[in-house]
């Protein structure tokens, strides 16, 4: 074995993905009781701490009773990415393995599962000063043109990305303007490149339902963040000096209530606006896994389909 091959994964490791508000949380801790897992969070926004309630984290005991992982490990004003979150996860798959445990990667996040599974997308290096100029703009004029920009120069991601992700806009944008290609391209190119690990038991289940069922529940739990207190959760976030327009601060339902508590919106359109961002995430969040072939997918209500598909998969893996 070389400097360069690969570190081979032997033992297994499970993934459960899906959309947000279908039921992954649930499912992720029948799993885990079932097969002794331990969950490794694929979440973007449940590594921040201080953000529990707009994040749908497990519960405190929920947590107690089967270990979590990559939840709560940074501040709201830090940088996480994808490439922390391989070497964090590959720290965490070890621990577990090491007490016999199967990880268990749950969540929402596919950019942070295919960093995992296909290796880091790694862009050439650009100017600084395009960076500077695109957030001068983004500060005078918001993110709506640098969307449209985007949507001239390069539409696939466009269409991948919020208009009010400005983080990424700028990225995306940022990276075309200094080498000329577009980030849809250099993402096709990363299934190509070789993994610095590879995982030969690796198993991902997949949950599915009606998209009015799920547009049902995400329009339910928007209305739900007020009385379980998101709009406390986000005021105790201000009041700690965790600037609005921080990247964590715009995510879903924080931007939101931050809008709410600003007086922009009133409590209607703030309900209105969350459910419905909601919805469009979820649908990028489809688009995303279904390019996953390696996935095998099952209805939300399917619980003993899923654990005899798992059942099958670790007695093959031994």
């Amino acid at each position: 074995m070389t400097e360069n091959d690969p570190l081979i994964i032997e033992r297994p490791v499970l993934a459960l993905v899906g959309p947000t508000a279908i039921g992954k949380t649930s499912l992720s801790l029948e799993l885990s009781t079932r097969f002794t897992c331990e969950i490794i969070s694929v979440d973007s926004m449940q590594v921040y701490r201080y953000m529990d309630i707009g994040t749908a984290k497990a519960s405190r005991e929920e947590r107690q009773r089967i270990p979590h992982h990559l939840i709560d490990i940074v501040e709201p004003d830090d940088a996480y990415n994808s490439a922390r979150f391989v070497v964090d996860s590959m720290r965490a798959i070890e621990m577990i393995h090491s007490r016999g445990a199967v990880p268990l990667l749950t969540g929402g996040t596919g950019l942070y599962l295919a960093a995992l599974k296909n290796g880091l997308f790694e862009a050439p290096p650009t100017d600084p000063s395009i960076r500077d100029d695109l957030r001068m703009k983004l500060a005078e004029e918001g993110s709506g043109p640098l969307h449209e920009q985007l949507r001239l120069h390069d539409p696939q991601s466009a269409a991948r990305i919020h208009p009010n992700d400005s983080s990424r806009i700028v990225r995306a944008l940022e990276l075309y303007l200094a080498t000329g290609t577009r980030l849809s391209d250099f993402l096709k190119n990363q299934a190509s490149r070789p993994s610095p690990q590879v995982f030969k038991n690796f198993h991902t289940i997949g949950l599915n339902c009606e998209r009015s069922v799920l547009y049902t529940r995400i329009n339910e739990r928007s209305e739900l963040l007020f009385e379980w207190g998101l709009e406390d959760e986000v005021r105790a976030l201000l009041d700690k000096g965790f600037s609005p327009q921080l990247p964590s601060m715009q995510s879903i339902g924080y931007r939101h209530m931050i809008n709410y508590i600003e007086g922009r919106w009133d409590y209607a359109q703030c309900v209105e606006l969350l459910a419905r961002d909601t919805r469009h995430y979820a649908k990028r969040q489809f688009t995303w896994f279904n390019r996953d072939d390696s996935i095998e997918w099952f209805d939300r209500g399917a619980v003993d389909p899923v654990f005899e598909s798992v059942d099958r998969f670790l007695k093959g893996a031994r």
